[in-house]
């Protein structure tokens, strides 16, 4: 693991509101702690192994028993619309590839089943696929954002 990679996860842990993650690795122990005021990272570094490949440890994330995005109605002036929430913390993305096209659009039909989004979490792309079929009526984030376990990502309208 090299320090970009640190970086970026201590900027991930910062910004996902946890209070302490730990990460073990065949060559690599870290522990990141923020708080209200500092962010604290410790990293323990075994024998380094150069030339060998990198893996992505497996993150344990809280998910629906079903593994599939949390689906509530929206609240206020868009109770009418369902909202399809995130399953996972990560990083939300419109596209399965940067030359690609968006999964969906405002205005989109889909189907139960088909993918609405990518959230990549720990080097690892989650296809994020829709319970409901309806018409896509609002994107809630930006391409490349920050995502929250439980935050909303789309408005539906199922009628």
């Amino acid at each position: 693991m090299d320090i970009k990679e640190i970086q970026n996860l201590i900027k991930f842990v910062a910004k996902s509101g946890a209070s302490e993650v730990k990460l073990e690795m065949e060559d690599v122990k870290i522990t990141i702690k923020t708080g209200t005021e500092k962010t604290e990272t410790t990293i323990v570094q075994a024998a380094p192994m150069q030339g060998m490949p990198q893996m992505a440890a497996p993150i344990a994330t809280p998910q629906p028993a079903s593994g599939e995005p949390v689906v509530a109605q929206a609240e206020s002036d868009n109770a009418k619309y369902i909202t399809v929430k995130s399953p996972i913390i990560g990083t939300f993305y419109r596209k399965p590839a940067p030359e690609k096209p968006n999964f969906v659009e405002v205005g989109s039909e889909i189907k139960v089943g088909d993918t609405v989004c990518v959230i990549e979490a720990m080097k690892l792309f989650n296809e994020i696929e829709s319970e409901i079929s309806g018409k896509v009526v609002k994107i809630l984030v930006d391409d490349s954002s920050p995502v929250e376990f439980d935050q909303p990502l789309f408005l539906v309208d199922p009628s």
